[in-house]
Protein backbone atom coordinates (compact mmCIF):
# COMPACT_ATOMS: atom_id res chain seq x y z
CA UNK A 1 0.00 0.00 0.00
CA UNK A 2 1.43 3.56 -0.99
CA UNK A 3 0.78 6.39 1.18
CA UNK A 4 -0.42 9.85 0.23
CA UNK A 5 -2.05 12.73 1.17
CA UNK A 6 -5.64 12.23 3.48
CA UNK A 7 -7.93 15.33 2.63
CA UNK A 8 -10.13 14.94 5.47
CA UNK A 9 -13.09 12.71 6.28
CA UNK A 10 -16.83 13.95 5.61
CA UNK A 11 -17.63 12.48 8.84
CA UNK A 12 -15.81 11.18 11.52
CA UNK A 13 -17.71 9.27 13.36
CA UNK A 14 -18.83 7.49 10.40
CA UNK A 15 -15.89 7.01 8.31
CA UNK A 16 -15.49 5.28 4.82
CA UNK A 17 -12.74 1.74 4.64
CA UNK A 18 -11.85 4.01 2.03
CA UNK A 19 -11.45 7.48 3.94
CA UNK A 20 -9.77 5.12 6.82
CA UNK A 21 -6.96 3.63 4.40
CA UNK A 22 -6.08 7.19 3.15
CA UNK A 23 -6.01 8.65 6.82
CA UNK A 24 -3.81 5.38 7.82
CA UNK A 25 -1.11 5.28 5.22
CA UNK A 26 -0.69 9.44 5.33
CA UNK A 27 2.24 9.95 7.93
CA UNK A 28 1.19 13.15 9.06
CA UNK A 29 -2.55 12.52 9.32
CA UNK A 30 -4.34 13.15 12.93
CA UNK A 31 -6.88 11.52 14.74
CA UNK A 32 -10.07 13.81 14.84
CA UNK A 33 -10.62 15.94 17.73
CA UNK A 34 -12.92 14.10 20.71
CA UNK A 35 -12.20 11.63 23.02
CA UNK A 36 -12.55 7.79 22.60
CA UNK A 37 -12.89 7.80 18.61
CA UNK A 38 -10.75 4.81 18.69
CA UNK A 39 -13.97 2.96 20.18
CA UNK A 40 -16.06 4.13 17.70
CA UNK A 41 -14.33 2.52 14.42
CA UNK A 42 -14.50 -0.61 15.92
CA UNK A 43 -17.14 -1.82 13.66
CA UNK A 44 -18.59 -4.65 11.47
CA UNK A 45 -18.34 -2.07 8.06
CA UNK A 46 -14.50 -1.66 9.21
CA UNK A 47 -13.26 -4.22 10.80
CA UNK A 48 -11.80 -6.22 7.38
CA UNK A 49 -9.77 -2.58 6.66
CA UNK A 50 -8.41 -2.41 10.27
CA UNK A 51 -7.24 -6.26 9.72
CA UNK A 52 -5.31 -5.14 6.24
CA UNK A 53 -3.90 -1.92 8.17
CA UNK A 54 -2.54 -4.14 11.00
CA UNK A 55 -0.85 -6.72 8.95
CA UNK A 56 1.02 -3.87 6.56
CA UNK A 57 4.39 -3.33 8.17
CA UNK A 58 4.73 0.02 5.94
CA UNK A 59 1.35 1.75 7.35
CA UNK A 60 1.95 3.87 9.91
CA UNK A 61 -1.11 3.63 11.86
CA UNK A 62 -0.51 0.04 12.16
CA UNK A 63 -0.43 0.35 15.82
CA UNK A 64 -3.84 2.19 15.53
CA UNK A 65 -5.45 -0.31 13.62
CA UNK A 66 -4.20 -3.25 15.52
CA UNK A 67 -5.58 -1.23 18.48
CA UNK A 68 -8.72 -1.16 17.14
CA UNK A 69 -8.89 -4.69 16.53
CA UNK A 70 -8.62 -5.40 20.15
CA UNK A 71 -11.13 -3.55 21.26
CA UNK A 72 -13.63 -5.44 18.05
CA UNK A 73 -12.52 -8.50 19.78
CA UNK A 74 -13.25 -7.88 23.43
CA UNK A 75 -16.56 -6.68 22.49
CA UNK A 76 -17.58 -9.26 20.69
CA UNK A 77 -16.63 -11.63 23.47
CA UNK A 78 -17.68 -9.41 26.08
CA UNK A 79 -21.41 -8.51 24.80
CA UNK A 80 -21.53 -12.51 24.69
CA UNK A 81 -21.55 -11.73 20.76
CA UNK A 82 -24.51 -9.28 20.93
CA UNK A 83 -22.22 -6.46 19.44
CA UNK A 84 -20.07 -8.23 16.82
CA UNK A 85 -22.06 -11.51 15.85
CA UNK A 86 -19.63 -14.63 16.36
CA UNK A 87 -19.67 -15.49 12.61
CA UNK A 88 -17.90 -12.15 12.32
CA UNK A 89 -15.34 -12.52 14.54
CA UNK A 90 -14.59 -16.42 13.15
CA UNK A 91 -14.45 -14.99 9.69
CA UNK A 92 -11.88 -12.49 10.96
CA UNK A 93 -9.98 -14.96 12.56
CA UNK A 94 -9.86 -17.34 9.13
CA UNK A 95 -8.67 -13.60 7.49
CA UNK A 96 -6.46 -13.02 10.26
CA UNK A 97 -4.80 -16.60 9.82
CA UNK A 98 -3.85 -16.30 6.05
CA UNK A 99 -1.26 -13.12 7.75
CA UNK A 100 2.41 -13.90 8.04
CA UNK A 101 2.26 -11.14 10.38
CA UNK A 102 3.48 -11.54 13.69
CA UNK A 103 1.07 -8.96 15.65
CA UNK A 104 -2.23 -9.85 13.59
CA UNK A 105 -0.87 -13.78 14.44
CA UNK A 106 -0.67 -12.84 17.68
CA UNK A 107 -4.28 -10.58 18.01
CA UNK A 108 -5.61 -13.92 16.63
CA UNK A 109 -4.31 -16.15 19.31
CA UNK A 110 -4.99 -13.67 21.97
CA UNK A 111 -8.40 -13.34 21.07
CA UNK A 112 -9.29 -16.85 20.93
CA UNK A 113 -8.02 -17.36 24.76
CA UNK A 114 -10.17 -14.78 25.14
CA UNK A 115 -12.94 -16.72 23.45
CA UNK A 116 -12.24 -19.81 25.38
CA UNK A 117 -12.16 -18.19 28.80
CA UNK A 118 -13.28 -14.78 28.46
CA UNK A 119 -12.48 -13.78 32.16
CA UNK A 120 -9.13 -12.89 30.47
CA UNK A 121 -11.01 -9.52 29.64
CA UNK A 122 -9.15 -6.44 31.15
CA UNK A 123 -9.70 -3.13 30.00
CA UNK A 124 -6.66 -1.64 29.85
CA UNK A 125 -5.07 -4.39 27.86
CA UNK A 126 -7.54 -4.75 25.38
CA UNK A 127 -9.36 -1.55 25.37
CA UNK A 128 -6.21 1.06 26.49
CA UNK A 129 -3.59 -0.50 23.84
CA UNK A 130 -2.23 -2.49 26.38
CA UNK A 131 -1.64 -5.46 24.50
CA UNK A 132 -0.05 -3.36 21.62
CA UNK A 133 2.07 -1.84 23.46
CA UNK A 134 3.14 -4.61 25.39
CA UNK A 135 2.86 -7.31 22.78
CA UNK A 136 2.35 -10.83 24.15
CA UNK A 137 0.46 -13.95 24.04
CA UNK A 138 -1.76 -14.43 26.79
CA UNK A 139 -1.73 -17.68 28.87
CA UNK A 140 -5.62 -18.79 29.57
CA UNK A 141 -4.15 -21.18 31.82
CA UNK A 142 -5.95 -24.43 32.87
CA UNK A 143 -9.44 -24.62 31.24
CA UNK A 144 -12.12 -23.79 33.87
CA UNK A 145 -15.13 -26.65 34.24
Amino acid sequence: MAGGTFSGFARPAEPTPQEITEWALDPYSTAPEGRQWDLTLATDELVDTWLDLAGDATCPKRSFALHVLYIYAADAVRTKFRVHPRKHLDRLLEKASESRDQYVGLWAANTRALIRQPDLFDYHEWCNGGLVRRPRRLDPGPTRR
